[in-house]
């Protein structure tokens, strides 16, 4: 998908003040980029996505230290590369990493609050069918799905829970929106 520099630089400028939708557009834009260049280093859908999803987790986290005057896409694959090195890493090393309470606490205050087309989109199926939809959707992507839409957990609820930084849990239901969006937009 080809966008204008200016409209890239707005959305980037957008996100480093904390806008959901400038995210949400910076994800959908990115979002193959950075899957497809895992897919083929690590020829596997499940690791690349992983490494897809803490890559955005990174770069939304870091976001205010992006410097305009680089290739937002080659600064996302950086990381993207980055997140790789460190998984292979700790697969070699036996070693997990723990995001302190601290760093979670001060990198996602940002409140979404606002319904998204997808939110949209998803609040008025019917119950069944949205339930059928659901179940199209990868495990990972049905928990999370579960726990902040029927469950009404927070961010921080569904952190604890499925055992993973809030900022992937982010990331992770902005993706499984969209997907759900798509499947229902099929299936209507």
């Amino acid at each position: 998908m080809e966008i204008s520099d200016k409209k890239l630089e707005i959305n980037i400028s957008k996100a480093k003040s904390g806008n959901q939708s400038a995210f949400r557009f910076l994800l959908s834009t990115f979002w193959g980029d950075v899957y497809n260049y895992q897919l083929k280093k690590t020829k596997s859908e499940n690791d690349a996505e992983d490494i897809t999803i803490q890559t955005f987790s990174k770069a939304f986290d870091k976001i205010n230290s992006f410097d305009e005057k680089y290739v937002f896409k080659t600064w996302l694959i950086a990381i993207s590369k980055n997140v790789h090195i460190d998984l292979l890493r700790k697969k070699n090393a036996s070693i997990s990493f723990e995001t302190s309470r601290e760093q979670e606490d001060k990198v996602y205050l940002v409140i979404d609050e606002s319904p998204t087309p997808e939110d949209k989109i998803i609040t008025e199926q019917n119950l069944a069918k949205l339930l059928r939809d659901i179940k199209q959707l990868k495990p990972k992507y049905q928990e999370v799905i579960q726990l902040r839409y029927f469950q009404e957990l927070s961010y921080k609820e569904i952190s604890t829970q499925i055992n993973e930084p809030m900022s992937n849990v982010k990331v992770k239901l902005l993706r499984a929106k969209k997907l759900l969006a798509e499947i229902i937009k099929k299936s209507s």
